[in-house]
């Protein structure tokens, strides 16, 4: 029981995680209708954002190496600022990547290939800046907190407890704010019909940005949680979680918000559940069950039914 216990939480708290990543692909692809291939590499920058804001310093490669900022915060503020400068770069790209081809009624595609070259872009100047080795932020972060909590007789790392409360946290005031407000209604708005919310006075290119800085906060957040829990490997860590974050979008319904936390929960449980001697299955289990997901419903568990085209 206390096994089943441990398993449980373990794979709620990546789960969580999971699911705050693919929000950020929901938030843009409801509105615009295309991944945005970019979301990768501005996690992997809210890790490294993190890192830096708490007093990390850069190795011995790199433009900036044996760089480090003169004050060091404590993580519960160096993680928000990594996601609000994270939701800046997620901005920045939106302006350059998307909003070009969006005035010039550009074909869907074309915004996926330059999200992909803005990701590609993203990577290269994180590795031409601080090298491509590892960093770690230290779990001394946490300040007075222990290292692991007893839940029921299973143990559990801080850490993880961390992971899956932020998240919840944050996926509790998006629902809200999406439900509750008036700048959330004109999202929905937008994601259901963008020329009838435009016709009605709600300025889509704004719900746009909104959605895009959202997306990068989320983003951000998550790359600071997982870096905190596993470090950062490299400029490319971010691509693993990438696909990850696709794979739950897709499994719970593309545009789907609740959808995005059920398929987080659900690809990080079945992971949680692979034994510990088959460990390098993981991604093979977890893509696995969501290819029989999908025979069985293509739009994913919470997704709309796609339309039949005569």
């Amino acid at each position: 029981m206390d096994d089943l216990l441990q398993i449980l939480l373990n794979g709620l708290s990546v789960g969580a995680v999971y699911a705050l990543f693919a929000l950020g692909y929901t938030l843009v692809f409801s509105v615009l209708g295309v991944i945005n291939f970019a979301h990768g590499a501005i996690f992997t920058l809210g890790a490294y954002f993190t890192y830096l804001l708490i007093g990390g310093g850069v190795g011995s490669n790199g433009l900036l190496a044996g760089f480090q900022l003169p004050v060091a915060l404590p993580f519960w503020l160096a993680l928000p600022i990594a996601g609000l400068l994270s939701g800046a770069v997620a901005l920045g790209v939106e302006r350059v990547a998307f909003r070009p081809l969006r005035k010039r009624n550009a074909d869907p595609l074309l915004a996926l290939i330059t999200s992909l070259g803005a990701g590609v872009i993203l990577v290269n100047l994180i590795q031409l800046l601080m090298g491509a080795e590892s960093h770690s932020i230290p779990t001394g972060s946490l300040g007075s907190l222990p290292a692991a909590l007893s839940f029921g007789g299973a143990r559990i790392r801080t850490v993880q407890v961390l992971l899956l409360a932020i998240s919840a946290v944050l996926v509790g005031l998006l629902t809200a704010w999406i439900d509750g407000t008036r700048s959330g209604k004109g999202l929905q708005a937008v994601s259901e019909d963008p020329v009838t919310a435009q016709l009605l006075g709600i300025n889509s290119g704004q719900m746009i940005q909104i959605a895009f800085g959202l997306s990068g906060f989320l983003a951000g957040i998550a790359g600071g949680l997982v870096g905190l829990s596993v470090s950062i490997a490299g400029p490319y860590f971010g691509i693993g979680y990438g696909i990850k974050g696709l794979g739950v979008l897709v499994l719970g319904g593309l545009g789907s918000v609740p959808g995005a936390v059920l398929g987080g929960l659900i690809i990080g449980l079945a992971e949680a559940l692979v034994p510990s001697d088959l460990s390098g299955y993981k991604d093979a289990v977890a893509f696995g069950f969501l290819f029989l997901m999908l025979l069985v419903r293509p739009q994913g568990l919470l997704g709309k039914p796609l339309p039949n085209k005569v």
